[in-house]
């Protein structure tokens, strides 16, 4: 959605949108519920592991899970400094992309020559994924119910009609509706059209598919410390030493091996520090809607929907009819700060809920029940990137910007397949040995990205128009995304 296609937007929350935020617990909806499980113990003392995972978050999970899977003998022990699920594998809106390259676009202006493999790639992990939560029986409500992506302001339509005719010459599957064919599936006065791609994204309970795949993990022999927090890592001979800080005192382990999956939290390697960078997102659910409020905007595919702007919004339904809404005011804090007090934000909370009833007019009076945020990482390239140090025995996989929930499986493949030293059809893609271009140091690095996001919103209200600094990052092959 537009800054121009919201109605008011300058005068703040509308009072009836206040009102529906009155009694919106601070809380994420996903980890709000009966089935998170207890915390493990902490690490104490000295221990020795094979392979050391570093998060507990879905690329430290999948990491573990599909060691053990690959090498039964292989000691796995993974250490997480809250507990598995808890930051942005728990809090996301739950969409599953088969993108590997954070949307078509992107993937072919940076990787054109293997954007058919990437692809391929994408859709067979998405169907893997698919697959293993159904054996594990992993109670997630998992939904291969496509993604619509739409246009409401005239310049997204020439934008999307244009990526539709691209995806076809692709042979990918998406293709362009009119604003009739869109209100046919969900209706919003707002909509103009919509790219719909209705094979390659699922939708998910975020929460619950971290815990099922921590249960798998469990099930398979890993072991799991949560509340134990890495603050050290130093070759140690052939191995690696990590020093750790857990809730019942200090420890030790060393690794043969180790796999670093922290996201947006500080990394342990100093040459990753300047490689991404923490935002925070922010997300609002609402109550079930009433059989009449269903009836109102239809939405019988359930798909996942986003909108064509810049500073975009993304929605869905949940299994019992709620409306997830979430996105657009994307806010970086100087210093790369991430604080649990950054998650609520007033004025975005507000933002969001004009713009729900901004698209949703028909939903007049219905209330949400839960507002929260979330940070996550992102980096130059907007897709994820990989890595080793310490001469092979540290891999790491970081920067999914906002699209890891099906990424982070992948991976979490190519570390292992780095940790092998294997020759794989993942390590040799381009898109896995190049890296993004780094962040600067502050004060440029909030300078830059907070002039990128006036940029971006300018751009939206000026008809995509892009000004010189956009151009700029373009040329140059930076980028950010909300």
């Amino acid at each position: 959605m537009s800054a121009t296609s919201v109605p008011g937007r300058s005068r703040g929350p509308r009072a009836g949108a206040a009102a529906s935020l009155a009694y919106a617990e601070p809380r994420t909806y996903w980890l709000d519920d009966p089935a998170r499980p207890s915390p493990t113990a902490s690490l104490t003392g000295e221990r020795q592991a094979d392979l050391v995972v570093v998060g507990g978050g879905y690329t430290g999970l999948w990491t573990a899970l599909l060691a053990r899977h690959r090498d039964p003998s292989r000691s796995v022990l993974l250490l997480e400094a809250g507990t598995c699920g808890d930051q942005a594998s728990g809090r996301n809106g739950g969409f599953a992309a088969a993108s590997l390259t954070h949307g078509f676009g992107n993937g072919l202006e940076r990787w054109p020559e293997e954007l058919a493999q990437l692809d391929r790639l994408g859709a067979a992990n998405l169907e893997e994924m698919g697959a293993t939560i159904a054996e594990l029986g992993i109670d997630c409500d998992w939904r291969r119910s496509g993604e619509l992506t739409v246009a409401t302001a005239p310049h997204q339509v020439d934008e999307l009609r244009e990526v539709a005719a691209e995806v076809a010459a692709h042979g990918g599957d998406a293709r362009w509706l009119d604003a009739a064919q869109t209100r046919a599936l969900v209706d919003s006065p707002t909509y103009l059209g919509a790219l719909h791609d209705p094979t390659s994204t699922a939708l998910v309970e975020p929460a619950r598919l971290a815990w099922g795949l921590r249960r798998a993990c469990l099930d398979a022999g890993v072991e799991v410390c949560e509340q134990s927090r890495v603050t050290g890592l130093a070759r140690d001979g052939a191995g690696v030493r990590l020093t750790v800080r857990g809730a019942d005192g200090p420890g030790a382990v060393r690794a043969g091996r180790v796999a670093l999956a922290t996201n947006a939290f500080p990394p342990l390697l100093r040459r990753l520090r300047l490689m991404s960078v923490p935002v925070y997102d922010h997300v609002l659910m609402t109550e079930p809607l009433s059989p009449a409020q269903k009836a109102a905007i239809g939405w019988e595919g359930r798909q996942g929907v986003g909108d064509g702007a810049n500073l975009f919004h993304y929605y869905r339904l949940t299994r019992d009819d709620r409306i997830l809404w979430g996105g657009y005011d994307a806010v970086y804090h100087w210093g790369s700060r991430i604080d649990a007090a950054l998650e609520q934000r007033e004025r975005t909370h507000g933002l969001l809920a004009e713009h729900f009833f901004a698209t949703f007019p028909q939903l007049e009076g219905l209330r949400f029940t839960h507002r929260w945020g979330g940070v996550i990482d992102t980096c130059t390239r907007f897709a994820a990137f990989y890595g080793t140090a310490v001469s092979g025995r540290v891999g790491y996989a970081l920067g999914y910007t906002g699209l890891g929930v099906g990424a982070s499986r992948f991976g979490a493949q190519v570390v292992l397949d780095l940790l092998e030293g294997a020759d794989t059809e993942r390590t040799r893609l381009r898109m896995v040995r190049e890296r993004p271009l780094p962040f600067p140091p502050e004060p440029a690095r909030s300078v830059g990205i907070n002039l990128t996001r006036w940029s971006l919103a300018r751009a939206d209200a000026r008809g995509g128009r892009r000004n010189l600094w956009l151009r700029g990052l373009d040329r140059a092959g930076l980028g950010f995304d909300s």
